[in-house]
């Protein structure tokens, strides 16, 4: 299945970095071949915006994001804001068609992988589901090591197809400082899960030459595991 699914530890952990830098990637070294992104559920403005001023996609916002909310809340309260029903079949759908068309398709989930799509389901629920190979970002700071036991033993006790882990710098940390917070060899040795690399800071995150930088210095092949 030529298709990945990038979640995270919570909300701001930096799926939309590695999402954007995998695509910036791709449509520079993988341009004869078609790529999809998608975000099955989003509430609020943002990533389905971004992806479609960054990237030369051909999808409309609607295949982009089939499940849109105003409020940026969790799916499940923002659909009863609007009297709305979570219509995971329409997502489904969707994301099937992509999977068609497409020669490799990016997902990006809400949140984190405890994160709500209904009442009963969570992403992590949806990975498994979906059958979905993901790959799990971390962001650095204090409790990040915490942060990858826990939701890495929570994708194993759903089910998730889990590749591997990406560190995240969501601000500027130094070297000192990223070995001290996420220590990848202790992170690798609790979790069992390999780490694919680590994205530094970035001041511009919309800048494609730097995005493709940044993915080309992770585990990119084992990342995106390509098959043409």
């Amino acid at each position: 299945m030529n298709t990945l699914l990038i979640t995270g530890t919570d909300t701001d952990a930096g799926k939309t970095v590695l999402t954007t830098a995998l695509a910036a990637y791709w449509q520079t070294y993988y341009s004869a071949k078609s790529l999809g992104i998608m975000k099955p559920i989003q509430s609020g403005t943002g990533d389905r915006e971004l992806y479609n001023q960054l990237f030369s996609l051909n999808q409309s916002l609607d295949e982009i994001n089939p499940l849109y909310f105003q409020a940026p809340l969790a799916p499940p309260i923002a659909a009863e804001r609007e009297g709305a029903n979570i219509d995971l079949g329409k997502a489904w759908q969707a994301f099937q068609n992509l999977q068609r068309s497409r020669d490799f398709l990016l997902v990006e989930a809400l949140g984190g992988l405890g994160s709500p799509v209904t009442y009963e389901l969570t992403v992590a629920d949806l990975a498994r589901d979906w059958g979905l190979p993901t790959v799990l970002v971390v962001p650095v700071r204090l409790g990040a090591i915490a942060q990858a036991v826990a939701n890495v033993a929570l994708a194993r006790q759903s089910g998730v197809k889990l590749k591997g882990i990406v560190l995240n710098c969501t601000q500027p940390r130094s070297d000192q400082e990223i070995a001290d917070l996420t220590p990848v060899d202790l992170i690798q040795s609790l979790t069992n899960a390999p780490v694919f690399g680590i994205i530094p800071h970035l001041a511009d995150a919309t800048d494609l030459a730097k995005l493709t930088q940044v993915a080309s210095q992770l585990d990119i092949e084992r990342i995106l595991d390509f098959k043409f």
